[in-house]
């Protein structure tokens, strides 16, 4: 590792050896960093601009670490366990690792079922137990996040959250939509569509319902939609942690047999298809339907006009920009924003050709 170093600091040392100062002293003129008087600063920039050095930050940062490359630990849900939501994010995250392994950085994976809180927590307790030197997480479960969080905090290490975030909690930046906007905007959408004595369904499909960040905060957005601009007595609820398909039409029959006379669903996830499936069967195409993501499962739905709306959230851009942030943050010092929020599109059958995720 020192005859590495020595290669690659080569020019701050001939900085270093003309100027007859330390290779720190050099550093932090080249950085700008106080603590050097002005006539051995103007020396050694002088030395600089003689040599026509140009600081390769980069090398610097790997020579300095102690494995000669920089570790990203990504933490993700396993695109084989439910939805293929997670593949697009993952897409992204495979594309930002291709354009920068080159220059010495590695990206471990971490996958886990969203459906299993003890395999997240084992998996944060791998990252801690690898230490790496960032970290990019979406924050499934909340008390485990929080403390891989602390950890990243206490260790300087810098922590992305990815699709949704935690409020409250230091982190490096979080990249994703803004979850109650997402909401609100969905409410706004319902309201267009909505005829008079008509009622809304929000229909809730997760394994985890009550500790889901994502699902909590655009039902939260769609209700203050409705609290401020029409009435909550409009709203039917329907939740349901059984995910598949019988027992989400299950529960949506006992709902019909209720007599509500529903014009508009609106389903706070991905899962939107199940519904568009359970419609599709009893024959109704006079509801109005509404739901999340560009899934070729929602896709076909849509194409038949079964689901009207679907609203994305561009997850391979978030996947992407999340690692590259990472990158830039780590190699290059690049300031960092400390929210980048995705903008929330509405796909209909007539533009999602045109789409990309």
């Amino acid at each position: 590792m020192e005859e590495k170093e020595d290669s690659l600091l080569s020019g701050v040392k001939e900085i270093a050896r003309r100027a007859k100062v330390s290779r720190a002293t050099v550093d932090r003129v080249i950085h700008n960093r106080p603590g050097v008087s002005l006539k051995t600063k103007n020396r050694i920039n002088a030395i600089i601009e003689e040599l026509e050095y140009q600081p390769n930050v980069l090398a610097q940062r790997l020579a300095l670490t102690s494995r000669g490359i920089l570790r990203l630990a990504v933490l993700l849900p396993d695109i084989s366990q439910e939805t293929e939501y997670w593949k697009a994010p993952l897409e992204g995250i495979n594309k930002a690792e291709t354009e920068i392994k080159q220059y010495g950085l590695q990206v471990d994976y971490y996958f886990f079922d969203q459906n299993e809180q003890a395999v997240f927590a084992e998996q944060v307790r791998l990252i801690m137990e690898n230490k790496p030197d960032g970290v990019l997480i979406t924050p499934t479960f909340e008390t485990e996040s929080i403390a891989l969080l602390s950890y990243c905090k206490a260790k300087k290490i810098p922590c992305v959250l990815m699709n949704s975030d935690i409020p409250g909690q230091q982190r490096l930046c979080y990249i994703g939509p803004e979850l109650f906007d997402s909401g609100y905007l969905s409410a706004q959408l319902v309201h267009y569509c909505l005829k008079e004595k008509q009622k809304v369904m929000i229909v809730n499909i997760a394994r985890e319902i009550e500790n889901n960040v994502a699902i909590l905060r655009k039902e939260e957005g769609f209700l203050a939609y409705f609290k401020e601009k029409l009435s909550e007595d409009l709203l039917v609820s329907l939740n349901t942690t059984d995910t598949s398909y019988p027992a989400v039409a299950g529960k949506l029959n006992e709902l019909l047999q209720e007599e509500y006379h529903v014009g508009v669903i609106y389903v706070t996830n991905s899962r939107v298809s199940l519904v568009a499936k359970w419609l599709e069967s009893i024959g109704r195409n006079d509801i109005i339907l509404i739901g999340y993501d560009y899934l070729d499962s929602n896709i076909e739905f849509l194409k038949k006009g079964i689901i009207d709306f679907l609203l994305c959230e561009k997850p391979q851009e978030q996947g992407y920009r999340s690692v590259m942030t990472l990158f830039q943050f780590l190699v290059f010092s690049t300031v960092v924003k400390e929210d980048y929020l995705i903008p929330i599109d509405i796909i209909t059958s007539a533009n999602y050709r045109y789409y990309r995720n």
